[in-house]
């Protein structure tokens, strides 16, 4: 018994061994992102309810960031607070991707589902959030540093000022499209397959670089879509964070082969 035991657990190690570093990927057009909020609009539909409870919890979380902040704090408050917010929230997109998985499969989807859905695949997504959380706060330190060039009153305290603002959003520019290349379809797949969060994270880099067009057109829509809600007072964000989730779903779906990693669900 003992003996069959070990060669069941060293074929396993093999088999994890055998695994490749990275997933494929597929080329994607520049309109697949259309598509794919297509099919997040769909799932919504399918599942109003917990769709819209979870996009609630997120909305709810960004006003009381803000509050806090305001109440408080300075701006410094606000970029720990939005580190903080950084750690947790693909915590809370395990949900949103708990229903469009479970659409996917002709099933009902449920409130208690996706919550339970989030406590079994929170470990492995938080060591993905760490990776973010230290992207965020080497993204403060740097504009941090950068902060110091803030010109003084003058004559040409204008065209030092127009500088100063140029340098920080290329800096602020770099860090975001880090942090974006490496969680655009990780998360998903870190839910949907049994792997680790590097190779994940691994994955979305080189997706992302094969598909750079359509990244382009889909940090676009991302971006609208979170003006959009802080347009509204952050009332949108409670649709437009499960929209985006749901479609983030798909487009794991549609560009990452990770079919020879088992399941987890």
């Amino acid at each position: 018994m003992n003996g069959a035991s070990h060669r069941a657990d060293d074929d396993a190690a093999r088999a994890t061994d055998a695994l490749p570093f990275v997933a494929p990927c597929r080329s994607l057009p520049p309109s697949a992102p259309l598509r794919w909020l297509g099919l997040g609009w769909r799932d919504l539909r399918a599942a109003p309810g917990p769709s819209l409870a979870l996009g609630t919890g997120i909305t709810l979380l960004s006003a009381a960031i803000c509050l806090i902040a305001l109440r408080f704090g300075t701006g410094w408050l606000l970029l720990a607070l939005l580190s903080a917010f950084v750690f947790v929230a693909p915590v809370l997109a395990i949900g949103v991707y708990a229903i469009s998985a479970a659409v996917e499969r002709g099933a009902r989807p449920s409130l208690r589902d996706c919550l339970a859905a989030t406590g079994r695949d929170a470990g492995d997504v938080l060591v993905h959030s760490l990776i973010l959380l230290v992207i965020s706060l080497v993204w403060i330190r740097a504009g941090s540093a950068v902060e110091i060039f803030f010109p003084d009153e003058g004559v040409a305290a204008r065209a030092a000022l127009l500088a100063y603002l140029a340098i920080g959003s290329v800096v602020g520019s770099v860090f975001a499209l880090i942090a974006f290349a490496a969680s655009a379809f990780a998360l998903p797949m870190l839910v949907d397959r049994r792997t680790d969060a590097v190779t994940a994270a691994v994955t979305s880099v080189n997706a992302v670089l094969r598909n750079k067009r359509a990244m382009v057109v889909w940090a676009t829509l991302i971006v609208a879509s979170v003006a959009i809600g802080f347009a509204t007072l952050l009332v949108g964000l409670a649709v437009t964070m499960p929209l985006i989730g749901h479609a983030t779903w798909h487009a794991y779906r549609e560009t990452i082969d990770a079919s020879i990693w088992p399941a987890k669900h």
